[in-house]
Parts: structure tokens; sequence; C-alpha cells
């Protein structure tokens, strides 16, 4: 169970977070394939590199020639790392970087200093800027960062968006199965009668799921957003952290008023740490990046991602956000000419590359 949270009851004012006219994704790679695999890498950045340029002349076309576009890349540190959150390089575990034959371990090949070389030269080698490289272990809960050091306690990123879902409303509920904030599970309609409680002695028909905003058919779908590990800590889905990033990538949240990120320049003669721990949440690559928050976000994400993304509009569309954050954005897209959607999942574009 995840408990609710809250922030205090004085409302603190709402920092302006800096937006561009779109935030594009470029591409999603396990880390194996990064690893282990450069040829993958570059075929596939060959072909997301003139679709960026297309889909940035659109961009300028619709807003005028000094559009403000921003690219980005999420690293799955949080689910493919397989290194443990607390973890030391002068752990016992940690203190060989080679396997048995000689080649680096596996936890060895999955650090931040092995992955992101070979994915930036990758895309490089391309023709493609990334502007902005994110965290996907961020959006389960980020840390401020000042001159590469994390202060201060981590912000329950995913636990503040937890507390901000509403359900359907139960509609002729048996409670025969718990609400989202206990269960983890939430639908868009009424689930089936199977997920009610038998009646002992008593014949029951089967009554199929109901999709409330729905026509003549539906599209049930039942997700996922966390469980709990053998040791009673939460685990949180990848399609509720893909929800949470894409929020990051709209601007649409905050920390007692707050930025919940704050890209972090990356000196160009820097080191990547050994640990993705210490790895700020966003780091900006370009220092003449474009803001890495958007009023249109664009994905290009493999088609295996098309149930996860589905996912993801079905949990925003659930989701009480902070009107005052949404009013906010909206006023300055007014200065822009630009309308801003109420509902969030609608600033949202995807472009579903084929392959797996």
């Amino acid at each position: 169970m995840v408990d609710g949270y809250s922030e205090a009851s004085e409302r603190p004012s709402i920092a302006p977070v800096p937006l561009s006219h779109l935030s594009i994704e470029v591409g999603h790679f396990k880390l194996k394939t990064i690893a282990d695999d450069s040829e993958a890498l570059r075929r596939e950045f060959r072909r997301i590199a003139p679709l960026v340029q297309a889909f940035s002349e659109s961009a300028r076309i619709q807003h005028g020639p000094d559009a403000r576009i921003s690219t980005c890349y999420l690293v799955d540190d949080y689910f493919q790392a397989e290194e443990a959150p607390d973890s030391h390089p002068s752990d016992p575990d940690e203190a060989s970087s080679q396997a048995a034959d000689g080649s680096p371990s596996k936890s060895t090949k999955r650090t931040p200093a092995n992955i992101l070389p070979r994915l930036l030269d990758a895309a490089r080698d391309c023709g493609l800027v990334i502007d902005y490289l994110a965290r996907e272990s961020a959006c389960a809960q980020t840390s401020v960062f000042a001159d590469g050091v994390p202060l201060g306690e981590p912000i329950p990123l995913a636990e503040m968006v937890a507390a901000r879902i509403v359900p359907e409303p139960a509609l002729e509920d048996t409670g025969g199965r718990p609400p989202t904030s206990e269960s983890g599970w939430l639908c868009n309609g009424r689930r089936s009668s199977l997920a009610e409680p038998a009646q002992a002695m008593r014949e029951r028909k089967y009554r199929p799921p109901k999709v409330y905003s729905s026509n003549e058919h539906a599209i049930f779908i039942d997700i996922e957003l966390w469980n709990e590990d053998d040791e009673g800590r939460t685990r949180w889905s990848c399609p509720f952290l893909a929800a949470i990033w894409h929020l990051l990538r709209l601007g649409m949240l905050r920390y007692h008023g707050a930025a919940v990120v704050d890209p972090h320049q990356q000196p160009s003669d820097a080191q990547w740490p050994a640990r993705w721990q210490d790895l700020p949440s966003v780091v900006r690559l370009n220092p003449d990046a474009q803001p890495f928050a958007a009023y249109q976000t664009l994905s290009m994400l493999p088609r295996r991602y098309m149930e996860i993304e589905h996912a993801v509009r079905v949990i925003l569309d659930h989701l009480d956000l902070d009107e005052d954050v949404f009013a906010q954005i909206a006023a300055v897209g007014v200065t822009e000419g630009i309308e801003v959607s109420a509902k969030v999942g609608e600033r949202q574009t995807h472009l579903l590359l084929d392959g797996s």
C-alpha cells in the first residue's frame, strides 16, 4: 500500500518552468543493447535523425522560425541497471570489474561510465543531437544536486503522483477488490464480475467489464501501478514511471511550489560516474539547448511500447493535477498564441517505430 502524500496546508507560490514548444524523445534502448550492440544503436539513430529534422521543421512551420525544440533520452536505470541502490564500489560484490573469462562484468558494463559514452557516441556519429539525458529512477524519487552531489532528502515523486490518482467511480461496487490506493491497480471502468467475491450457494451470471466513457464498444484496460517486493518495498511499474516522465517533460510537477527537476549542465570534459544514483536526474548535454519541458511532447519509441503508452494515457486521464500549475502554463501559452489543453494526455504525441 502506498501512503497518501500532501503538501503543507499553506499554499506555496508556483515557480514557473521555462518551456520549449516541442520536446522530442529520441528512441529507447535496453541497456544490454547499448552495452553490447553498437551497430543496433546506429541503425536506430540513423533513421531517427531525419525524423527529428522533419518534426522540428513542422514545429517551425507551426510556431515560427524561432520555435523552441529540445531533444531528450530516458535511460532505464530503474529496471535494467541491476545495481543495488546502496551499493558502493568498495563493496565485495562490486570489487571485481571482470567476469571469470576476463571480460567486463555485467554490473560494470551497465554503469553510466560505460553506457553513456556508447550511447552518445552513436548518436553523434549519426548526426543526432541529444540535448537532455534523464534517469528513469528519478521518476520514482529525485534529488537536488549541487556540484554533482545530491543534497537533502529525495523528493518522493512517485508517491506525490500516486496521491493524485482519481479512480473511476465505483458504481455497483461490491467491495470485493481494494481501492487503487491499496491494490496498486487502476482501470478505466468497471471490472467484470470475475473480480467480485463468489457468493456461497448462489449462482452468479457473468457480467463483462464496462468502460464508462466508451460508445457502443469498449477497450477495457487494467494497469498495475506498483507492487511490493518480498521485503515490503514499493516497486513502481513501467507505465506509472513513464506517466511521470511525461509529466516532467510537460512541466506539470512541483514540490512545495518549486520545480522538481533542474537540468544539471554536464561539463564537456567531465567524467561519468560509476553509479547511476550519482548522476543528476536530468543532465543538460547541450549548453545551447532550449528548455527541457515543453507545451507538447513527441516520443519516438519502438512499437513494443504501444501497450505501455496506452496505459500511460489512461493514467494521465485519472490524475487530479495542480490547477495552479496548469493555469500558469496556459497563461504563458496565451502570450505566445498557444492554446494549452486542460487534458494533459492531449499534449502528447507518439511515433511508434517498426521493429522490436
